[in-house]
């Protein structure tokens, strides 16, 4: 039987950091009510386009995995906030890593993109479509913010991960997945201003208004990441015991623990990055599994567990067994372009872009 294992990883964080406090100056916030309400104290914001994060991303998989562009056969590209809708997001990775052999595809199902993306690559891989695969999580969501909305301002941030995965006879990669959307709520996570509906001129591209149902999205992603846990679990026989550690979206950090409760995770089992980085949608459980690898939280051998949800409302859960490298193959020289202002000054720039734009009037 052929499986796909995970034998490269990467991420790119843009250097400019927007604290809470930053947020308290121009929000009715502070760094108690969020960090009491998330978990977070700061959040990355990007001076260049998702398609910049996510090709430094993918080179650092690439180099990670030793894996030649030259020798990729499929990139798949998962995200919410495209540079553009069309031509799609991965043929441009494609482009810039000269991976000329390879296949391109985007996924968007939100924050859950990067894990719908892995099922797909794996199943590809898995049908002897193609024997290796890039899959790329990155959101670019500070342009599209409604920065005078502190339910949502204060909680998202931009970054980028990627991992390679390539065709294998050992037991490795997503052993056992579960998808599902509960769609009946799609309207609680809803951004007006992003999509050719709003081409009648009631909305400045960029400029939207989100509609975000705090409660009724906890609840409901408590329940189905839970069930989608205990779902992937029962088909390979295995109990919470048998988890080496968990990966999850990083949402909001009571989220992340109802949900290691209901699975029978302790916090020690738990791996959290939220108060670094906010909630980066498609990135996060890219982001958060690179990072567990750096700090040594992946042994050789491990079953991992990473739930996730997004709007739609999407979720998901999957069981992947970790091979026996735990240490990049090689590194590589990519590197975003220096940043010279602070995350402020990055936020306070889309604000003047949106307000300056030719014919329409300061939304205040």
């Amino acid at each position: 039987m052929t499986y796909a294992a995970i034998t490269g990883w990467g991420k790119c964080l843009p250097p400019a950091v927007l604290t809470n406090q930053d947020l308290g100056t121009f929000l009715d916030t502070d760094d108690e009510w969020i960090r009491s309400r998330t978990g977070m104290r700061e959040r990355r914001i990007s001076h260049v386009p998702v398609g910049e994060l996510a090709y430094v991303a993918a080179r650092r998989a690439l180099a990670a995995a030793g894996l030649d562009p030259g020798e990729l056969e499929l990139v798949v590209f998962g995200t919410t906030t495209h540079d553009e809708q069309a031509p799609n997001m991965a043929s441009g990775v494609q482009r810039r890593l000269g991976a000329w052999r390879a296949g391109a595809m985007d996924v968007n199902t939100a924050c859950t993109s990067f894990l719908y993306g892995l099922s797909s690559a794996t199943a590809l891989i898995r049908s002897g479509v193609v024997k290796n695969a890039l899959v790329i999580g990155a959101e670019l969501i500070s342009p599209f913010m409604d920065w005078k909305n502190r339910n949502v301002a204060v909680l998202f941030g931009d970054g980028a991960g990627a991992v390679v995965l390539q065709a294998t006879d050992r037991e490795e990669g997503v052993l056992a997945e579960k998808l599902g959307c509960d769609a009946e709520a799609r309207d609680s996570l809803r951004i007006h201003g992003m999509g050719t509906r709003y081409a009648d001129m009631t909305h400045r591209i960029g400029d939207t208004t989100w509609i975000f149902d705090g409660q009724d999205i906890f609840k409901r992603a408590v329940k189905a990441m839970s069930g989608a846990c205990e779902d992937v679990l029962a088909r390979r026989r295995l109990t919470p015991a048998d988890v080496d550690l968990v990966v999850p979206h990083q949402a909001n950090l009571r989220i992340i623990d109802a949900v290691a409760k209901r699975a029978g995770a302790p916090p020690e089992k738990v791996f959290v990055n939220i108060e670094r980085y906010g909630n980066m949608s498609a990135a996060t459980v890219v982001v958060a599994l690179c990072e567990a690898l750096e700090e040594g939280r992946v042994k050789p051998g491990a079953t991992l567990l990473l739930p996730a949800f997004g709007a739609g409302l999407t979720w998901c859960a999957h069981l992947v067994r970790w091979g026996s490298r735990v240490t990049p193959v090689g590194t590589s020289d990519a590197e975003l372009p220096p940043c010279s202002r602070t995350g402020l000054e990055l936020v306070q720039e889309i604000l003047a872009r949106k307000v300056g734009a030719i014919g329409w009037p300061d939304p205040t």
